[in-house]
């Protein structure tokens, strides 16, 4: 893992994402897992964010080669209940890091072609449904499955959300994989039992 140890430490077997008064960002940074690519592959991981917190584990992603820590690609969305309060929760969903933002919103399956908006083929519950299934205060357990140009999203085993990307132009099918302490105020995400297995 590679990131800026003003933000980033490991603490009681967990990794630690920590921005105080003292650190606020001025743009999002990352801890950057060094040792391989995302490609097609199965992520189990624990996570647990303070309520004003916002955050994301990164796949398939590209750090950016003139800004040090900061990542572009697909994003498994994470806040804490006061960050982004109802309706605009994003825990769940797909938001794809300085490209083409809100791909799938939680509770959406999609289709995405060239050039257009994600197409909403169906769904995999009600947006404010699925929000009864995060844990605001304690762990969650985010498990991503990542197949060739489909993405899913499941969190404390219930289905989030689901992408086909078909964007030959625009997407990624192999990339770095990353966790993200973002701007905004004092905020803190623990990370621990990631579990990789490659597809």
């Amino acid at each position: 893992w590679d990131g800026d140890p003003k933000y980033w430490r490991v603490e009681n077997g967990c990794i630690v994402g920590e921005v105080t008064p003292e650190t606020l960002l001025k743009q999002n940074t990352f801890l950057i897992w060094r040792a391989g690519v995302t490609k097609d592959f199965e992520l189990k991981v624990d996570y647990r964010i303070s309520a004003a917190g916002n955050s994301g584990i990164n796949y398939r992603s590209t750090e950016l080669p003139d800004l040090k820590y900061v990542m572009r690609g697909y994003q498994a969305d994470i806040d804490g209940p006061e960050k982004n309060k109802p309706p605009l929760r994003h825990t769940g969903q797909n938001y794809e890091e300085r490209g083409r933002t809100f791909l799938a919103l939680r509770g959406q399956i999609v289709r995405i072609e060239e050039g257009k908006k994600p197409i909403v083929l169906g769904s995999v519950g009600g947006l404010h449904d699925l929000e009864a299934f995060i844990n605001n205060d304690g762990w969650n357990e985010f498990h991503l499955i990542v197949r060739g140009n489909m993405m899913i999203h499941i969190l404390n085993g219930h289905v989030m959300c689901v992408v086909i990307d078909d964007d030959v132009k625009n997407r990624r099918l192999d990339g770095e994989l990353g966790v993200q302490v973002h701007v905004g105020g004092p905020m803190k995400v623990e990370y621990r039992n990631f579990l990789l297995k490659k597809l």
